[in-house]
């Protein structure tokens, strides 16, 4: 006869402390002050606002097409001017919606969403993901983390790496110069500030690395990573983001 399954002791413990707790702050939409079954929910009605990202798309940069230019298809921005990564790709156009599920990530320290984001980061980047060795969150400087008191990229770094099995290595890349914001920057100026702040540390010879950042603004930061990890020798360096600009008006955080 099996033996009935029960729960340690220590389990348990966790699942009392767990619904005491949303019995004192009760789980809130990710989107609105809608209290929800648990957590990371966002109601139906919100949900259908959220514009997921997919095909047809840049095959380099992920820049959503109006019509399917075929599989290595690319934007004009990527005929113009090769990006340094191989891929990007991102789960959500930055909207108003999307916008405050960074915000509140990035300023708001609101963690409770990471298990769901990283599901959906996973699948916009699903062939990237297969092939990658490592995931590589993008820096934050020392001074920025000792003020903010943590990097966003690295939590949804780590978040999906626990979903996928994937490695993480939260020091795989360094900001050793700090700079001023990239707010209001144009794509240029991106470029020139992020120049020669972020640096690889380690050797990464021949690996594929999938680099994590919140939100692909102009590129200028992922490009700065994908040249440090190269300089380090990786063989193929990919990105993916939360959420994505894609018209030049959303380009405030």
């Amino acid at each position: 006869m099996r033996a009935s399954y029960r729960p340690s002791a220590a389990f348990r413990k966790r699942g009392a402390i767990s619904r005491l707790s949303d019995l004192i702050w009760p789980p809130r939409s990710l989107l609105s002050e809608q209290i929800v079954d648990r957590p990371g929910v966002i109601e139906p009605a919100l949900w259908g606002a959220l514009q997921f990202l997919g095909d047809p798309q840049c095959s380099r940069c992920g820049f959503p097409l109006p019509s399917d230019p075929g599989a290595f298809g690319i934007c004009g921005a990527c005929a113009g001017r090769k990006p340094a990564y191989d891929t990007a790709r991102a789960a959500l156009a930055y909207d108003d919606n999307a916008r405050k599920l960074v915000l509140d990530l990035k300023h708001g320290g609101r963690r409770d969403g990471l298990p769901v984001f990283a599901r959906w980061m996973g699948a916009a980047a699903r062939e990237a993901l297969a092939r990658a060795d490592l995931i590589a969150p993008t820096p934050m400087h020392w001074t920025r983390l000792a003020t903010r008191s943590f990097n966003q990229a690295a939590w949804l770094a780590q978040a999906l790496a626990q979903a996928s099995g994937k490695p993480w290595k939260p020091g795989a890349l360094a900001r050793v110069k700090r700079r001023k914001s990239q707010a209001g920057l144009s794509a240029s100026e991106r470029r020139r500030n992020v120049g020669g702040a972020i640096k690889a540390r380690g050797r990464y010879a021949g690996k594929t690395i999938l680099v994590v950042d919140d939100v692909f603004t102009t590129g200028a930061t992922l490009e700065a990573c994908a040249r440090a990890l190269r300089k380090a020798g990786a063989a193929e360096v990919h990105a993916v983001t939360l959420a994505r600009v894609v018209r030049p008006t959303d380009i405030t955080l």
